[in-house]
């Protein structure tokens, strides 16, 4: 059995408040479960429920073992680092993977960075957790028990990854942060404008959107970034590396995906409004099942 729990399903910043009870407002973080396997993806703020749920369900059972999967370092999605309970024991093994910057920076360098004198009270050289840092770009691992992990490189202003997880003919996909590749040198009317620059600047794109649907193709649940509607997107939001709904359902149609999870809500789209996307967006000709990620929805393939 394979499955995913939603710790946080917002982006770029925490949302708490009257109007974000029913999906949640923290940021993001994922539980996956392979049987007696645990791996987690990103350390948003919803990390810190996670920390505590672990203590009080599965410290009892033995010493807290999890790989910890990175998807970039953005803000969002490791500002909950330090506030992982499981940090804090010394018998916790910790193994967290994540993407290299092309200048050398990795995951390592931004959590040292974050608990350093002064911005936190606990350096990261003084948790009591064993802590391994492995540092991907796009590779394959296995991860033992029978679960692997994929990772692919997305479209975002910093590398980041998306990862596939396999287990007994089962798949779960993350893709979160997200950009569709797209021509960007098809406007004839810049005086700079090339046909030979927009033919393959359109080939490119075609290419890499391939590499990606690809990616989770047949897959049995994709958690997909949709944090804007596509209206949004074209009138503001292009080249912010996020994708909108429509995108992210067409992807999922073209891949064969069986369900396609919302996730990476933009912080200020309140309940009423998700549930109307919900509505919206519910429906799907192809047999996709499309649903709206939720505080504390577990899925199971």
């Amino acid at each position: 059995m394979l499955s995913v729990r939603f710790w946080g399903a917002r982006g770029s910043i925490a949302s708490p408040g009257k109007e974000t009870v029913e999906f949640g407002g923290n940021t993001s973080c994922l539980e996956l479960r392979a049987d007696g396997k645990l791996v987690i993806v990103d350390f948003g703020t919803g990390i810190r429920l996670l920390g505590e749920s672990l203590l009080a369900n599965d410290l009892k059972n033995g010493p807290i073992n999890a790989d910890i999967f990175v998807t970039h370092t953005h803000w969002d999605h490791l500002i909950g680092f330090p506030m992982f309970a499981p940090l804090f024991i010394p018998t916790s093994e910790l193994r967290i993977y994540g993407p290299v910057m092309p200048e050398g920076f990795k995951v390592r360098n931004a959590l040292k960075l974050m608990t350093d004198y002064p911005f936190w009270p606990v350096r990261l050289c003084e948790f009591a957790a064993k802590l391994t840092f492995i540092d991907i770009l796009e590779t394959t691992i296995d991860l033992g028990a029978g679960l692997t992990v994929t990772s692919k490189l997305l479209n975002h202003p910093v590398i980041t990854l998306g990862y596939r997880f396999e287990y007994e003919g089962k798949k779960i996909v993350v893709v979160t942060d997200n950009e569709p590749f797209w021509n960007m040198f098809d406007d004839k009317s810049h005086p700079m404008y090339s046909a030979e620059a927009d033919y393959e600047g359109c080939e490119v794109a075609e290419t890499e959107n391939k590499k990606l649907s690809d990616f989770f193709k047949d897959v049995d649940i994709l958690v997909y970034d949709s944090a804007y509607t596509e209206a949004e997107y074209r009138n503001s939001k292009r080249n912010w590396g996020h994708t909108s709904y429509e995108s992210a359902i067409e992807n999922a149609k073209i891949s064969g995906a069986k369900n396609l999870v919302i996730y990476h809500h933009e912080p200020s789209r309140t309940d009423e409004a998700l549930r109307d996307l919900s509505v919206k967006y519910s429906k799907a000709d192809s047999g996709l099942k499309i649903i709206t990620a939720k505080e504390g929805m577990v899925l199971t393939v």
